[in-house]
């Protein structure tokens, strides 16, 4: 005979097991600030001793949230989204979130009317926005006239009320252009991003910063568009190598790309860095692997989007001590690998 199903656990039970009442509980699953440290404490070791796991729809009946965080994408990075999301989706659920993805298209006619509508259709409390998304102002306006929460990834300009993570995008690729120039390459070469991100116009003027800083003068010819994909660094760096005098560097504005430009030199049988050294942007895993392994700037691009999720659920947590809003900085450090070299004589 078979034995009757297990009774689901229920916060009721939560609340019996912790000495507090359920009330208390509920406060603890929102992550609220008015439950003391040591009642957080008993509540948690509660769930986690009856294994006890909160339904989203009774808590969205209970009260006027649903739970749901939106991350609203347009971006050609598949590794770039992919950790943000890893990085916002383990606070999201710390904090008894969900996590949902939703692209859009940033070019389109009324996208900042589209997102919205997507947002009360789908009852998000608030959404985290990436570029090229958070690159229109109208976007993150009509989001602050309609009060609803949000919080921008890299915008191109840090704005007085405005919930943002950033990094210095323009310094750090300053920083790489003076180094290849302490290796005495004069000629450098430069493949952007992609053209609606905000972020790469800062580190094409970081570039430039730079040479002019060291007294070279910026070439036109040696700066190729990109989109941050591989097959645009190796068709960009196949036009700078096969040029009559070909840079002895390039920067490609993120590391997808520049392993596309060793690629494109190993087809031509040139030796990186003996004939071209080469430098990316961002440290994804695989910029360590190839071969030679790249240089690069390193972007804690998953913390990023733990503490753009932070900031936002600060906002969401009510009577809290968050500040209205709040501008992250996030540091860089210069990765140097195998894939650069001193400038051939």
């Amino acid at each position: 005979m078979s034995s009757p199903p297990k009774r689901a656990i229920t916060i009721i039970d939560v609340a019996k097991a912790a000495g507090v009442s359920f009330k208390t509980v509920s406060r603890v699953l929102n992550n609220e600030a008015s439950v003391s440290d040591r009642t957080r404490e008993k509540v948690q070791k509660a769930i986690k001793a009856l294994d006890y796991s909160p339904s989203v729809a009774a808590r969205v009946l209970a009260g006027h949230r649903s739970f749901l965080i939106g991350l609203i994408y347009d971006t050609p990075s598949s590794y770039y989204m992919h950790s943000i999301q890893m990085g916002a989706l383990e606070r999201c659920r710390a904090a008894g979130y969900h996590l949902i993805l939703e692209r859009c298209d940033s070019q389109a006619r009324g996208v900042p009317d589209t997102i919205l509508s997507l947002i009360r259709q789908t009852r998000m409390d608030g959404v985290i926005l990436t570029a090229p998304v958070c690159d229109v102002p109208a976007v993150h306006e009509t989001l602050a006239k309609h009060d609803i929460p949000h919080v921008l990834v890299s915008p191109p300009q840090i704005k007085p009320r405005m919930n943002c993570v950033h990094m210095d995008n323009r310094q750090a690729a300053a920083d790489m252009t003076r180094y290849l120039v302490s290796l005495g390459h004069r000629r450098i070469g430069f493949i952007k991003g992609h053209p609606r991100h905000g972020a790469a116009k800062l580190r094409l003027l970081g570039y430039e910063d730079a040479l002019r800083e060291s007294g070279i003068k910026p070439e036109a010819g040696l700066v190729k568009d990109g989109n941050f994909r591989f097959e645009a660094g190796v068709a960009a760096a196949e036009e700078l190598l096969r040029q009559k005098m070909p840079p002895t560097a390039i920067i490609a504005a993120n590391d997808e790309m520049g392993a596309g430009v060793v690629t494109a030199a190993h087809r031509m049988g040139l030796s990186v860095p003996g004939d071209i050294s080469v430098a990316g942007f961002d440290d994804v895993p695989y910029a360590s692997i190839t071969w030679p392994p790249l240089t690069t700037i390193h972007q804690p691009i998953v913390e990023m989007g733990g503490a753009a999720a932070q900031i936002l659920l600060g906002q969401l947590r009510p009577n809290g001590d968050t500040p209205e809003f709040s501008s992250l900085s996030f540091d860089y450090t210069m990765k140097i690998r195998e894939s650069t070299g001193p400038a051939k004589r």
